[in-house]
């Protein structure tokens, strides 16, 4: 009975993030959308380009950082959780160090962006 239930929760969980996802996205165009009609209607004048940044705001400039710092994270907890697996021999430690290579190199070209990038 507890291997069944294991797959429709991790179903479930990503259907729900997923759903949570999609549905802020919705609000946040619904907001955006009722404020310009709110603009419109008492008679501001609205430009393309404030609409264009109100539909699409301009990103941190420390963006790439913060995801070279979560991507290494990730790596580190998932070589973590291999070493500490108690198993007789290294195959789980030695998977959980492939596996964590992935985001470790991602996290290192995100700190590569950051470094070489211009932030204007």
């Amino acid at each position: 009975m507890e291997d069944e239930i294991i797959p429709v929760v991790l179903f479930l969980g990503l259907t729900i993030v997923f759903g949570l996802f999609f549905w802020f996205r919705y609000r946040m165009r619904s907001d955006m959308q009722q404020t310009i009609r709110a603009a419109i209607e008492k008679g501001q004048d609205l430009s393309p380009e404030i609409i264009d940044r109100m539909g699409r705001p301009a990103p941190a400039k420390d963006r790439d950082l913060r995801w070279a710092i979560i991507a290494v994270a990730v790596s580190v907890a998932l070589a973590i959780f291999g070493a500490v697996i108690p198993e007789d021999s290294n195959d789980a430690q030695q998977v959980f160090m492939g596996i964590a290579a992935f985001p470790f190199c991602i996290g290192m070209a995100y700190f590569i962006l950051n470094r070489y990038t211009g932030r204007d």
